[in-house]
């Protein structure tokens, strides 16, 4: 299957699965190919034919990205090496979930969350220790008894007890023992550092020496400027006046803002196209700054050329600005 074909299936998968899809963002380099909403549900998604394509850096933004924008970032991969990917597991590449498009169906259309994940060593599953203490305790055998049954350590079974997680054969071998099921899914969305023990979001990049004016500006408007390597635009900035622990609504786009910055070329054009598409989904709003151009917005994007922003006498009718010209649509 070529990438385009897997690129446009996944995205036709996402739309019946009741998601709204934002324009694939068609631009190099890119960390994640479209941004996608169901709810509350934000999705960042990258789609390769072969996931060792998926490298560190790339990882690094789309975690980053994440956690800027309040998105589960996501891969959907068919395979590793000559390997297909298996159905029901979650893999990680450098932080980030893995998922097979089999997977993400389940997952998306039937409502069924994979209970397998991928990790150093193999395949492991989640075991809810309070129903293993439970069914235990019921035919009254010790820690000892049921870790002589499985094959393992008395230490083993506290452990599980206790949260640890298991290797499928362990979990099958207890599951056929007390003919109960005792395993729990895996949350993509919620619950992927339970059984992940990912490092803290990396450090953010140092900003491009070409948008370090513009980027100087949303910093004395109060924003909270976070430079990107690998995305359509060169910034996310947060809006600091807002409050750090203010719980955003689902409608309220001012408090976070897509930035790009660049001469008004066709590129440009589509790089603002593709923001403005994001920013639906996403729930932001995007300017991008130019030298000279006819046009106010492309897209729900706002267009202000530098010579508007010098003149702006303070933070407040900047914001105006971009709310004024971002014309927002609300997502679904």
């Amino acid at each position: 299957m070529s990438r385009a074909a897997l690129v446009g299936n996944v995205t036709a998968m996402l739309e019946d699965a009741g998601f709204t899809v934002s324009e694939q963002c068609a631009i190099r380099p890119k960390s994640f190919d479209v941004a996608a909403r169901r709810g509350g549900d934000l999705i960042l998604v990258k789609i390769l034919g072969n996931i060792d394509a998926f490298n560190e850096a790339t990882g690094h933004e789309m975690r980053r990205l994440g956690s800027y924008l309040h998105a589960t970032p996501l891969v959907i991969g068919l395979r590793s090496r000559d390997e297909n990917l298996k159905p029901d597991v979650v893999y990680f590449r450098h932080g980030v979930p893995v998922l097979s498009p089999d997977t993400a169906y389940d997952l998306f259309i039937e409502d069924i969350p994979p209970l397998i994940y991928a990790a150093p060593g193999g395949l492991y599953v989640n075991i809810d220790g309070d129903v293993l203490a439970d069914e235990r305790e019921q035919r009254e055998w010790s820690l000892g008894r049921l870790a002589s049954e499985i094959g393992v350590s008395r230490r083993t079974i506290s452990k599980y007890e206790d949260g640890m997680n298991a290797s499928i054969e362990i979990a099958m071998a207890l599951e056929e023992l007390f003919n109960a099921p005792l395993t729990s899914p895996v949350d993509v969305f919620d619950g992927v550092e339970e059984v992940h023990e990912s490092e803290p979001t990396p450090e953010e990049p140092p900003a491009d020496p070409d948008d370090e004016e513009i980027l100087a500006v949303f910093t004395r408007a109060g924003f909270r400027v976070h430079p990107t390597l690998r995305s359509p635009f060169k910034a996310v900035s947060t809006d600091e006046a807002e409050g750090d622990d203010r719980v955003r609504a689902e409608t309220d786009r001012d408090d976070v803002v897509l930035t790009g910055n660049s001469a008004f070329t066709k590129a440009a054009e589509k790089r603002a196209r593709i923001m403005g598409s994001i920013g639906h989904v996403a729930h932001t709003r995007s300017v991008y700054f130019v030298d000279r151009s006819k046009r106010d917005s492309v897209d729900g994007t706002a267009i202000v050329e530098r010579d508007e922003l010098e003149g702006m006498r303070d933070a407040e009718e900047l914001r105006e600005v971009i709310r004024e010209r971002s014309r927002p649509e609300e997502a679904v």
